[in-house]
């Protein structure tokens, strides 16, 4: 039986800030969702809220993997749960080679009861399947060996994310928008990186983007426009396709409480 990413009801603040006002969402593995929306809409408070950034208050509702709540839980334990989190701007750590990062990461997900100094997988495992991730998303070994995005590009930054999210291999992965700053090639390579993992594995799928390229290889079954904090609509992936084309206008006239309410939050900001 697959798993079940369950969000209902949920509300965040910022510095006291209502952000988002009832979110409801279901994602089960092997699903692509695709979430949308204009700027201040809420989309990446979803993404770290869900993760558990602290600066982001869980007010009310609920977040469950297969019933388990992780409203109370800490990011680390919610990885452990299978939940991963692509981010907008990854961090870059001068020093720490990409596969010591890897290693540790992998190991501390898959065996959540080690203790701080106990062994860290075998090292010839590691490197195997490693090597073998890399080789499957046609990555320069070489890579492996760089300090963690120090130096990196915008494109080998988010590969370095998908090449984690192929180790970790969660079993929901949320990209908050992995498209951004990219240039075509480098959407074109993420996109299939993304492509390929979700398609060999049951890992459930949220992709946050403001556009339609990191769609083009991740045909979402559901998307979902985000409006004033809220999902104020579900569709399919022609859905994301008239977003492309035509903006937010239409959607703004199907929804106009919504949509009066996101003119009222900006002329209070």
């Amino acid at each position: 039986m697959s798993s079940l990413l369950k969000i209902e009801d949920l509300r965040v603040s910022v510095d006291g800030t209502p952000i988002l006002k009832g979110v409801n969402l279901d994602i089960r593995q092997g699903e692509v969702h695709a979430l949308m929306g204009p700027n201040g809409s809420g989309k990446s408070t979803l993404a770290f809220a869900l993760m558990g950034h602290p600066k982001y208050e869980i007010t009310g509702g609920t977040v469950e993997i297969d019933g388990v709540n992780l409203v109370d839980l800490d990011p680390n334990e919610r990885a452990r749960l299978g939940l991963f989190l692509a981010f907008q701007y990854p961090v870059t750590i001068p020093g720490v080679k990409v596969a010591d990062f890897l290693r540790h990461a992998v190991t501390n997900v898959r065996n959540p009861d080690r203790k701080e100094g106990e062994n860290l997988i075998p090292m010839r495992e590691f490197r195997k399947e490693l090597k073998g991730k890399m080789e499957e998303l046609g990555m320069d070994l070489e890579f492996a060996r760089r300090y963690l995005n120090d130096g990196f590009s915008g494109g080998e930054k988010k590969r370095m994310e998908i090449l984690q999210l192929a180790m970790l291999n969660p079993k929901f992965a949320i990209l908050d928008e992995t498209d951004s700053g990219l240039d075509s090639d480098a959407v074109r390579v993420v996109s299939e990186g993304v492509a390929r993992l979700s398609g060999s594995t049951e890992m459930g799928v949220l992709i946050i983007t403001h556009h339609e390229r990191l769609l083009e290889f991740n045909t979402p079954q559901f998307t979902h426009v985000m409006l004033a904090g809220r999902i104020v609509e579900t569709g399919d992936a022609s859905l994301a396709a008239e977003l492309h084309n035509q903006g937010y206008a239409g959607v703004r006239e199907r929804h106009p409480e919504a949509a009066a309410e996101e003119v009222t939050e900006q002329v209070a900001g």
